[in-house]
């Protein structure tokens, strides 16, 4: 057996590598560089931690892993203690004595991998901290986890990642792996250019998530869609809620306590010891569903989100990718599920504007805002038009809303030209531009204060849109906005001093007008589809196919395994995942062979566990 298959199987407790990473540990193990493209789930920290290991034993050192969160930093060091490997992390979290005990560990070679935030990591004393390490050849690698953070195309730039291109410039020869879930085109050229990765090897898996079904509807008293989507099918299961704001993280988590959902709130403005806390308890806790704004999430390794729900729309497909590739990181069935609505197009559109990016990075951004509203109106498969977004090829998925349920689809190519006639005879006769709201009002005839006050009844358009509702029109605008047909213009009020967004024809709108496009939309479908069968499991996703008395023994396991975990302060799974639990569940075992070979049961883990688990199954059977 191999070097990196002996720490696979002795250290973490697995038979066989999945996918590329036995490609990509052989690689760096023997010094090459790499940049790392693989979803939420597909196991990339093994990627970096196997040749960490592997290398310290053949004497090249400490491995430096440069990561974002504090969170992330401690639950990755608990799980590598598991393991028995030593590992360490120097964050703000740490007091002055701990963080020298910490540097002296690694400059007296008592560590095999080191984590360390961005910050950190480029100031003057750590590496001098460095400089000596390298001159004594006990540097094994570099790890830039969450890369995609050093380019200002991706969904969650940090200026200070920017910073690590010291790496390639101080410490030739040591090998950079550089890993992320999401990165298009764009993002992944510039991660190249600013880590100076231009030769190293590049490793792209596939950013297929099968165990996800993305469903994606129209917003439509978006609390109530949430409360019976989670009521209905998601109730008791661990999940993650986006908004966009803090005040409506605050007033959605409070409406779901009051409907029974066992929901806490997560944004910046709260104090950090409350983030800390919620962060905790979605961690360590069955069944929590965190509300939040993005600044939860990057790093949560939780296995057992079973749904992450957008009731806002995110600002790009990158930042959609990554939020909803947290939910089903065990491989099982997960749900991503989004609503959305012409505002939140607006609000997207108004944020982008009203940035201090030049012109350039805003057309950008507007092109990635496009591509995610194309992705939800779509009529066809949603997996295929996402994974298209990140260059890969796909057939249908069978497991996406437009799948499952095939959308009706209505010609709304008529209703486009008349709205597109009515926003240009409304500009033609007042030389001013309206919101969607009043150019409805015209189309549909509807007579209020403000059209009658600029004689908008009087165009020749006034009512000719009688036939349509207010919801037709509504994603007859969203299809012209997301083909370019439609644009926004920025307006003043002079009364209010008010920014508000108001429709302008673009040359892509002459095209409708003339005949030349057909505007195909789906019918507009607002109400959360229940689950014809509720699952009335009250173990696990992973455990629902045990036979009763296996059931039995997974519930006495996961109960054991929640006092183990309290006691070292570690999320639950970082003591054994559920997939480990229910293969234990499964053979019953008798005696510590039985436990040999059980996924997830390493040598350290055999050794500090196994006699509890045969005791905590005898008691079960």
């Amino acid at each position: 057996m191999s070097a990196v298959h002996s720490v696979l199987k002795d250290t973490f407790g697995y038979d066989a590598f999945r996918g590329p990473q036995q490609a990509i540990v052989e690689h760096v193990t023997g010094g090459g560089d790499a940049l790392v493209l693989m979803p939420t789930g597909g196991g990339k920290s093994l990627c970096y931690q196997i040749p960490a290991i592997v290398r310290q034993q053949q004497g090249h050192g400490v491995a430096i892993v440069v990561s974002p969160l504090i969170a992330l930093m401690h639950d990755q060091v608990g799980a590598l203690h598991e393991a028995g490997v030593k590992a360490a992390f120097l964050n703000s979290s740490l007091d002055w004595q701990q963080a020298q005990d910490v540097e002296w560990q690694m400059q007296s070679g008592q560590l095999t991998l080191l984590y360390v935030a961005p910050e950190r990591l480029v100031t003057p004393r750590f590496l001098g901290l460095l400089d000596d390490l390298f001159a004594q050849g006990q540097l094994a690698l570099f790890a830039i986890d969450e890369a995609h953070c050093v380019s200002q195309w991706g969904h969650d730039f940090r200026p200070e990642y920017r910073a690590l291109s010291v790496l390639h410039e101080r410490y030739a020869g040591v090998p950079r792996i550089a890993l992320t879930a999401t990165a298009d085109d764009l993002t992944r050229a510039d991660i190249v250019e600013r880590l100076h990765l231009e030769q190293a090897e590049q490793f792209v898996s596939s950013f297929d998530r099968p165990n996800i079904r993305y469903t994606i509807v129209e917003k439509k008293d978006v609390t109530n869609q949430l409360v019976r989507l989670i009521k209905n099918d998601h109730e008791g299961e661990a999940g993650v809620v986006y908004c966009l704001s803090r005040r409506r993280v605050e007033e959605l988590a409070q409406t779901l306590q009051d409907n029974g959902i066992n929901a806490l709130p997560y944004h910046a403005g709260l104090p950090s010891e409350t983030r800390q806390l919620h962060q905790n308890r979605f961690l360590r806790e069955d069944g929590i569903v965190v509300v939040a704004t993005i600044a939860f999430g990057m790093g949560i390794d939780k296995p057992d989100v079973r749904f992450v729900a957008h009731v806002d729309m995110p600002r790009n497909i990158e930042g959609y990718y990554q939020e909803t590739g947290r939910g089903g990181r065990d491989g099982l069935p997960a749900h991503a599920w989004m609503a959305y609505g012409i505002s939140d197009v607006l609000n997207q559109r108004r944020m982008i504007d009203e940035g201090n990016a030049d012109e350039a990075f805003k057309a950008a951004l507007r092109g990635k805002l496009d591509a995610l509203l194309t992705l939800a109106e779509a009529t066809d498969c949603r997996r295929q038009r996402l994974l298209q977004y990140f260059g890969e090829a796909s057939q249908p998925c069978g497991n996406c809303d437009n799948c499952l349920n095939p959308p009706a689809i209505w010609d709304g190519t008529d209703a486009a030209r008349k709205l597109l006639s009515t926003i240009f005879r409304v500009h033609e006769m007042s030389q001013l531009t309206f919101g969607a709201g009043h150019i409805m009002d015209v189309l549909r005839g509807k007579v209020t204060d403000k059209v009658t006050q600029y004689l908008h009844d009087k165009i020749s358009t006034f009512g000719i849109g009688k036939e349509y509702s207010e919801q037709q029109l509504r994603g007859v605008m969203r299809q012209l906005l997301a083909t370019g047909a439609l644009g926004l213009h920025k307006v003043t009020s002079e009364n209010s001093g008010h920014v508000f967004d108001t429709l302008t024809l673009t040359p892509q709108s002459r095209v409708v007008l003339r005949g030349g496009m057909q505007v195909l939309l789906r019918e507009s479908v607002a109400a959360t589809r229940t689950r014809s069968s509720k699952r009335t499991s009250p173990t696990s996703a992973a455990a629902i196919n045990l036979g009763p008395d296996a059931q039995v023994r997974f519930i006495n396991l996961k109960a054991w395994r929640s006092e183990v975990a309290k006691a070292h302060d570690l999320p639950a799974y970082v003591i054994f995942n559920d997939a480990t639990l229910v293969g234990i569940a499964e053979r019953n075992p008798q005696t510590l062979d039985d436990l040999q070979g059980i996924s997830g049961i390493g040598a350290k883990k055999l050794e500090a566990y196994g006699q509890e688990v045969l005791r905590v199954v005898g008691l079960s059977n």
